[in-house]
């Protein structure tokens, strides 16, 4: 089973290693590892870094593109594997065995079509959110859910079926494209209880008040468009409740 990852990546020169070695530090088989990193032409040493490794890449480029979710785009236009997951260029997997595990997942449930898992965020190196999902049931997106993105692995026949990222919900098309998958589509998808992904805190998404009201709205507006009925004051209730759960953390975790 070949698993693709994409990594998309514009200015980032002092992360940017530690994301690629994670990947290729995994135990999985090199040759069913195809790594892919779009540099969205960068202006800092970035690009430098990356064709320091570009032996272990399977594909790299740097040239101007829409925003991160076309550059994630066009990287699942390209990849070849069975199983395409994607990794922030600050992010980086949570040990080496995570792709093995990914892996043995499918293999044990070859009917299912994407997973997801839990995710740590950190602040300064130190654990500042840890975020643990859970099977999903339908309605849960209407109560604030939704699997973090950097876990979620799919079979590239669902992209190729269902669409990749629409472009058009600026700050939320990651939560768009999986509440399509998994709300609208029912496309069969299953939880493996453990962190793979470390995080930095401090998305675009989520810096100021204001970019998490137009995050929320575009949510809503992902809802309209799926045809999916949404309640805007239990969303945030249910959201605020779950969310505030994730930053009681403790070392151990």
């Amino acid at each position: 089973m070949k698993i693709s990852i994409i990594t998309v990546v514009r200015n980032n020169e002092n992360l940017i290693k530690n994301c690629l070695q994670s990947v290729f530090s995994q135990d999985y088989p090199k040759d069913k590892i195809e790594h892919l990193v779009l540099d969205g032409a960068s202006t800092d040493a970035t690009f430098q870094e990356i064709l320091k490794h570009e032996k272990q890449l399977a594909y790299c480029h740097s040239r101007p593109d829409k925003g991160i979710y076309d550059a994630m785009n066009q990287g699942i236009q390209l990849a070849t594997g069975d199983i395409i997951g994607i990794l922030n260029s600050d992010d980086h997997y949570a040990d080496n065995q995570v792709l093995s595990l990914v892996a043995e997942w499918f293999k044990k449930n070859p009917n299912k079509q994407v997973v997801w898992a839990n995710l740590n965020y950190y602040k300064k190196n130190k654990l500042s959110r840890h975020w643990v999902s859970s099977e999903f049931k339908s309605g849960l997106f209407s109560l604030g859910w939704n699997p973090p993105h950097p876990t979620f692995f799919v079979k590239k026949q669902v992209y190729e079926q269902l669409g990749a990222f629409d472009l058009s919900f600026n700050w939320a098309n990651d939560i768009e494209l999986m509440l399509r998958l998994l709300e609208k589509y029912h496309v069969s998808g299953g939880y493996i209880p453990k962190v793979l992904v470390h995080m930095q805190a401090g998305g675009v998404s989520n810096r100021s008040w204001w970019n998490i009201v137009k995050q929320n709205y575009h949510i809503y507006l992902a809802f309209k468009k799926n045809s999916l009925p949404f309640s805007v004051w239990r969303f945030i209730f249910y959201k605020i409740f779950s969310r505030a759960k994730q930053f009681r953390v403790t070392d151990e975790q």
